[in-house]
């Protein structure tokens, strides 16, 4: 069972999100705006967010970034529609994953146990790459001898590819490694999270020497 955030404003679609989730065994608080879901979060924070978009008042991508400068707490954000504006708006402003509404609860409780493995998984060890550290135990990074904030699936992304340096990873397996979809998934997903992993750990994002592009391909972490 989860601690989880709800902000919806759709009273319907917030009741019966909260409802099945319920069933599922989430302990489940509920926020319709905004400005409530930020109060709140700040107040007692949650295990998990579930954020729509579309708010009145301040959007869920102004909350989502709100959330995100505050700390690591996953975020699973509701979009009406699966298109670029919002799927790369709500990942670039640092969501785990998306969910395209309506809402399936199955869908939305798997999303929910994955995204919470991710941030619970501690394998064993000390990685060091020339001015990053990555300590898998407890589960802690560093660059240039300051500490690095990342969110479960940053920090997910990074373990999966430093575990075999120069290895190529594509995006579908990437996928399938880090979000745990089992499907032909979302690209953008990956890109996204890349973008701002490098933003966290590169010397320069534009000229990586860590999360490299292998064009046509995917990703890899660059050789030690």
């Amino acid at each position: 069972m989860a601690a989880i955030l709800l902000i919806e404003d759709d009273p319907l679609v917030r009741r019966g999100l909260e409802l099945a989730l319920g069933r599922h065994g989430h302990d489940v608080r509920t926020a319709e705006t905004g400005e409530d879901g930020l109060r709140q979060f700040r107040s007692a924070p949650p295990e998990l967010v579930v954020l729509d978009l579309m708010l009145p008042g301040i959007d869920g991508f102004e909350v989502c970034r709100g959330i995100r400068a505050a700390g690591p707490v996953p975020v699973i954000m509701l979009t009406a529609r699966g298109d670029d504006f919002d799927v790369v708006g709500g990942l670039a402003a640092g969501a785990d994953d998306y969910v395209v509404k309506p809402a399936r609860p199955t869908v939305l409780d798997a999303r929910i146990r994955a995204v919470l493995r991710r941030a619970a998984s501690s394998p064993d060890g000390v990685r060091v790459h020339r001015d990053l550290r990555i300590d898998t135990t407890s589960l802690t990074v560093s660059s240039r001898g300051e500490p690095v904030s990342l969110t479960p699936t940053e920090l997910r992304l990074l373990l999966t590819l430093s575990r075999a340096p120069g290895r190529v990873l594509s995006r579908q397996q990437l996928l399938e490694e880090v979000w745990e979809h089992d499907y032909l998934g979302d690209s953008r997903l990956v890109d996204n999270c890349v973008q701002r992993l490098r933003a966290k750990i590169e010397a320069d994002p534009a000229a990586p020497e860590y999360v490299q592009t292998v064009r046509g391909f995917g990703y890899r972490f660059g050789p030690v």
